[in-house]
């Protein structure tokens, strides 16, 4: 019933090729397959991710690099300069990963260095409009208390009108709208790699674009797209539900992607839309 957009391929190359560059990736000797449940949960997202970046110049800082699919996607076929930031951690600190890939039949391989800091504590390692593009791709859903103090300073280190492209699971997608029906939890278990391995809080649609609005940016470009088979039509009851939400066919996809411009500096204070419990000297009601 309801239609949601294509991923886009590089010019030149088909579906597989592209799919099977992702799926050869290794990280540090991982072993063939080692990431190939992630590429092929999420192989069209790295593709909306990467045709949203695509045709910006200048320097670009990717957060939450790891596992570098978006990475080299860039690297291969676009001309931004690729700066690497993984998010999970204490203490500012930089390291290196080998990436390895099967490309036109033969194994190529790059050092990919990173900054690692917590980005939820204290300001990032750069300098006031250090980048002309910040990508913040599957993160926000990750964060624990402040997703605001990310957003001012990613807005810090862009440069006047740098641009923000940020990928999130849609809370208000299809398939949660049938696990609510069934009376089945929409939330992330529990992770054994700790509070940040889970998605603490995720997001709709009108909820980002409100939010970056807050932050100081203006969204150009915003949609939802699915990444992967849900299987949802197998359903007796699909056409049903789907009249239900008949309303908004265009917010029920599994992700939401945004491209959005820095047009001035964040708003004060926390937005009442998204905070509570906070001192009352910090909300602010008007966002």
């Amino acid at each position: 019933m309801f239609q949601f957009p294509e991923a886009p391929i590089p010019f030149g190359y088909t579906y597989s090729q592209q799919k099977n560059l992702l799926l050869s990736i290794e990280i540090d000797n991982s072993g063939p397959g080692a990431l190939a449940p992630y590429v092929e949960d999420s192989f069209e997202r790295f593709l909306f991710t990467w045709e949203l970046a695509k045709d910006h110049q200048g320097s670009c800082l990717e957060l939450g690099a790891n596992p570098y699919f978006t990475t080299l996607l860039l690297k291969e076929f676009s001309s931004l300069d690729m700066k690497l930031a993984n998010y999970f951690g204490g203490d500012t600190k930089s390291g290196s990963q080998n990436l390895s890939w099967s490309q036109n039949d033969r194994i190529r391989s790059k050092e990919l260095t990173f900054d690692h800091f917590n980005l939820e504590e204290g300001s990032f390692p750069y300098p006031d409009s250090s980048f002309d593009v910040i990508l913040f791709c599957e993160i926000i859903e990750h964060l624990l208390m402040n997703p605001l103090h990310c957003l001012r300073e990613i807005n810090r280190c862009l440069k006047p009108n740098g641009v923000l492209i940020t990928t999130t699971p849609n809370v208000a997608r299809l398939g949660n709208v049938f696990a609510m029906i069934d009376g089945t939890s929409i939330y992330d278990p529990y992770s054994g790699f700790g509070p940040y391995g889970r998605h603490n809080r995720e997001y709709s649609l009108t909820e980002l674009n409100r939010l970056l609005e807050f932050a100081g940016f203006k969204t150009t470009k915003s949609f939802t797209a699915n990444s992967h088979a849900d299987h949802l039509a197998m359903r007796t009851d699909y056409d049903k539900i789907c009249q239900l939400v008949a309303h908004r066919p265009n917010d029920l996809g599994q992700y939401l992607f945004t491209s959005a411009v820095k047009v001035g500096a964040p708003k004060a204070g926390l937005p009442s839309f998204l905070y509570r419990s906070w001192p009352e000297e910090e909300m602010n009601y008007e966002g």
